[in-house]
């Protein structure tokens, strides 16, 4: 976890206490152009202005961090430093869940020069770089309390997932008043993303009692919430919601790990550009049909705590009704297929094999209650293009 967290509604006026706190005075701010053009990094450098912190700045970011972005905010970092002819001390990453990303790999590699394909798991990041501040703009990744990174390796069109304690931010600050009139799209996408991260973490053969306890409680307030805070994007009751539940979802992953549907969902990313949380979207459902039989009280758990089932309800039963909850709640939020995103069923055919190989690589199915062989993979992403 973080070591320092500030957690509510106008939580961003205390970042300089808390650098303060860790000695932190010279930041670099790791964002991208939409944050930097709508008024929320000013929101950012108002407050750091206001006590005098001088900053730089990288705002080229984009969607799914690449090798490339990485390498082009290292470069603006070292001309930054050499007009200021002094050093930054530590990366703040403002916004969703790419810049945060961007900005773990950037504090990392600051300090820890080393081929990129070196960096994915199984190898562990622990080292530290440049300690990183994270301040999330939407309630999705909970990038701001895990040790985990996910980079695009552009040599090998792989979405690696980077694991390490170098990774992880010793500041995370929870605002949920960043995340008031975004978009529905947005909202959906990544509030579903949440749920699936305090979802595989509770049935994660990795689960131990407190994953358990944060991820229950993660799903009790993303459940009840997230329709609420797409059809309402200004409601301060469900944002203020979203946002916790998806911090404490990003807690509960760090310290159980995730499963098959973000090993099956990365690949998906890295060839097709869809968008993290959406492809998870796009798998829970069948993923879980897939996985229950393994771990039925487990998931019957899940159930309950999305108040889908009753305490008193038989497991079997549970589970049906939290397999009718995720394809209801895609069809209420409307998650689009791989079709309609623009793939084609060619497209997706020729690299099932790859996507499936790895997803495997990466690790995260080993952590499922029902662990997959390849041509399993392949069924369910079949299964998926015609869901």
């Amino acid at each position: 976890m973080p070591r320092i967290t500030r957690l509510g509604g106008g939580s961003l006026s205390e970042l300089p206490e808390a650098m303060a706190q860790m000695g932190l005075c010279r930041p670099f701010i790791v964002t991208d152009d939409f944050i930097a053009t709508c008024g929320l990094l000013d929101r950012l450098t108002g407050v750091l202005d206001k006590e005098g912190i001088g900053h730089g700045l990288f705002s080229e970011t984009r969607s799914d961090p690449t090798t490339a972005v990485i390498e082009s905010a290292l470069a603006a970092m070292a001309v930054q430093q050499a007009v200021r002819s002094q050093a930054f001390d530590c990366i703040i990453g403002f916004g969703g869940g790419s810049p945060i990303d961007t900005a773990k790999a950037v504090a990392l590699r600051a300090d820890h020069a080393m081929p990129y394909a070196d960096m994915k798991v199984p190898n562990q990041l622990d080292a530290p770089g440049l300690p990183i501040i994270a301040v999330p703009t939407t309630a999705g990744t909970g990038s701001e309390a895990t040790r985990f990174t996910i980079i695009t390796n552009e040599a090998t069109s792989e979405k690696m997932l980077c694991a390490g304690l170098g990774l992880m931010p010793v500041i995370a600050i929870v605002d949920y008043e960043l995340t008031l009139g975004k978009p529905a799209r947005l909202t959906a996408d990544t509030g579903i993303d949440s749920l699936t991260h305090a979802i595989e973490a509770y049935v994660s053969r990795r689960a131990n009692a407190f994953s358990d306890a944060v991820a229950l409680k993660a799903m009790r307030l993303i459940a009840a919430n997230i329709r609420t805070a797409c059809a309402e994007p200004g409601h301060h009751g469900a944002r203020a919601a979203m946002m916790e539940g998806a911090h404490l979802a990003g807690i509960a992953f760090s310290n159980a790990s995730v499963a098959l549907v973000h090993g099956m969902s990365r690949p998906v990313g890295a060839f097709f550009h869809v968008p993290h949380g959406l492809s998870n979207a796009m798998l829970l459902p069948a993923v879980t049909a897939w996985s229950a039989p393994a771990a039925l009280d487990r998931y019957a758990d899940c159930a309950r705590a999305m108040g889908v089932a009753s305490d008193g309800e038989g497991d079997q039963a549970a589970v049906a009704a939290l397999l009718h909850e995720l394809a209801a709640l895609n069809a209420d939020l409307e998650v689009p297929g791989p079709a309609d995103c623009g793939i084609e069923a060619s497209q997706w055919e020729l690299v099932i094999p790859v996507m499936a190989q790895q997803a495997l690589a990466s690790g995260s199915p080993g952590n499922n209650p029902r662990v997959p062989e390849a041509a399993e993979i392949e069924a369910l992403y079949r299964q998926v293009w015609g869901a």
